[in-house]
């Protein structure tokens, strides 16, 4: 899926929280709340003691660095900074906003998965602080979160404000993963079905299955990593048309089907 999508001018500014993400076709948006910020890794299971003192992850089944791949691998959905792999049956949607971050989310079944990708630091992990900070803002956007283990260490859980077509708010169920690898963080958005442990099996392995390519040039923490959409996408969706302000930000646009 492509289409250009703008904010909410109600919903929470971007200095207070990046893109979340919507759980199925029938929501029409989410209030954002603010994953700009950003959450170091913190009660992460099975640390070496190099990642323990240096705060990263640990990842021994993904998601991946580009230089912990090999050619004999599956093949993945490629968008520069970040190659997905694609659960069978799945549905991609790719998001652009007004400063054109490209936001990739996974839907299957009534569960869905956005995944994005910043710059971090070599050594140290940026996801606890920023765990931090998107609680504080789902908080004040009358959201509610709390911290959880999971199978990617430290997750929030949380009630999600939702925009419902007749414009009322209602709390929607979410998750936030955050993996802290070298010189990268990826941040995962679970909704509808996925927000449940139990049922996001699928959803997790494609998360799991990430692989982030950073590249050597230099970037400030938290920077988004490049990811763009295939030129074959761009042709299909034709020339994106801007939309008038105020259309929901989260609204579900064309699909595109990757089938294996």
């Amino acid at each position: 899926m492509f289409r250009k999508r703008r904010r909410d001018s109600d919903s929470v500014t971007s200095e207070q929280v990046e893109e979340t993400g919507t759980t199925s076709e029938d929501d029409a948006g989410v209030a954002e709340a603010d994953l700009d910020a950003g959450v170091t890794a913190g009660g992460e299971p099975d640390l070496t003691p190099a990642e323990e003192a240096s705060g990263l992850s640990s990842r021994p089944d993904g998601p991946w660095d580009a230089t912990e791949v090999s050619d004999g691998d599956p093949e993945r959905f490629d968008l520069g900074g970040l190659q997905l792999a694609i659960p069978d049956g799945a549905q991609v949607q790719l998001d652009v906003t007004p400063d054109n971050m490209v936001l990739p989310t996974v839907f299957l079944g009534e569960g869905a998965v956005q995944i994005s990708a910043f710059a971090a630091p070599r050594r140290t992990g940026i996801w606890a602080e920023v765990r931090t900070e998107i609680a504080e803002s789902l908080r004040e956007a009358g959201g509610e979160v709390v911290e959880q283990p999971g199978p990617f260490g430290v997750e929030l859980h949380g009630q999600v404000p939702v925009q419902l077509p007749d414009g009322s708010i209602a709390l929607q169920p979410a998750r936030f993963v955050g993996v802290d690898g070298p010189r990268w963080f990826l941040r995962g958005l679970f909704t509808g079905e996925g927000a449940d442990q139990n049922a996001a099996g699928a959803l997790e392995e494609a998360f799991r299955g990430t692989v982030v390519v950073r590249g050597s040039d230099a970037m400030a923490p938290r920077d988004p990593l490049p990811v763009t959409v295939p030129q074959e996408i761009l042709e299909a969706a034709g020339a994106p048309e801007e939309e008038p302000p105020g259309i929901e930000p989260f609204q579900r646009g064309p699909e595109i089907t990757e089938v294996r």
